[in-house]
């Protein structure tokens, strides 16, 4: 009942402000629930993926994606997502609880850039459509690098496929629509959640039965928090969850060291 009721308010949030799943729901498991770090990983990665693949065939529908960005996202962040899983595989076998503080203190630091993200987002938006366009064939390589870099973050944390992408792709492609960047990133965040989250699950770090519960309750409040969005102001919400997102890192930092 309380995983369900969990997964309503993240859903909530997600629906309200926009930002991944991970950097709310990984956290609340590890601090409230006192789920282990890597199974709350493991489990978040998957219940992203499944909750995401309604938002593409959505942003599809509407022609909110642009498939070459994803598939050149997918030539880096599909082969860094396997190669960590690998790692994890191999280290976590062995160090288990080690690994759980190590991926607390990653997942921290990723929160606190996230919110920095999110906090610089708008001034980004108006200096990217300022910037000079790059040239194609660096653009195909920065992305694949970018996505060698979400690869890695998202494996090892969970967070990272939302706010994060969001804000390199908007400063990669200042001239694409800010909803195609965002369907972009949702097209994205699906096979490399689902990858990644297959890789915990062949270490055994997922929970199926947390898994579905969280689902029953995320669904309805994902769906309330758009409702939502739009009647609420738009940089309180910012403010909330930026102060949310740094007090919940320094807490899984200052936990570990």
């Amino acid at each position: 009942m309380f995983y369900t009721l969990s997964g309503f308010f993240i859903g909530f949030l997600v629906g309200l402000t926009g930002v991944g799943g991970g950097s709310l729901m990984t956290p609340l498991l590890v601090l409230m629930f006192k789920v282990p770090a890597t199974l709350a990983v493991g489990t978040d990665l998957l219940y992203a993926s499944l909750t995401k693949t309604l938002g593409v065939f959505a942003h599809h529908k509407l022609k909110n994606i642009d498939w070459r960005i994803v598939k050149n996202l997918m030539f880096g962040s599909i082969p860094a997502s396997l190669i960590t899983s690998l790692l994890l595989n191999c280290y976590g076998l062995a160090q288990q609880e080690t690994l759980s503080k190590i991926i607390q203190i990653f997942l921290g630091v990723a929160l606190i850039f996230t919110a920095i993200a999110i906090f610089f987002q708008p001034l980004i938006i108006s200096k990217a459509l300022k910037a000079p366009e790059i040239s194609r064939k660096k653009k195909k390589i920065t992305t694949i690098i970018l996505g060698i870099m979400l690869g890695l973050i998202v494996t090892f944390t969970s967070v990272g496929a939302g706010a994060l992408g969001v804000t390199m792709l908007l400063i990669l492609y200042p001239g694409l629509n800010i909803k195609k960047i965002i369907g972009t990133d949702i097209a994205h965040a699906v096979p490399l959640t689902l990858v990644a989250g297959l890789g915990h699950a062949s270490m055994g770090s997922v929970d199926y039965y947390l898994l579905l519960t969280l689902l029953a309750g995320s669904l309805p409040g994902v769906w309330l928090g758009a409702k939502m969005n739009s009647k609420i102001n738009d940089q309180f919400i910012r403010l909330i969850l930026i102060i949310l997102l740094i007090s919940i890192a320094l807490k899984l930092i200052g936990s570990n060291i």
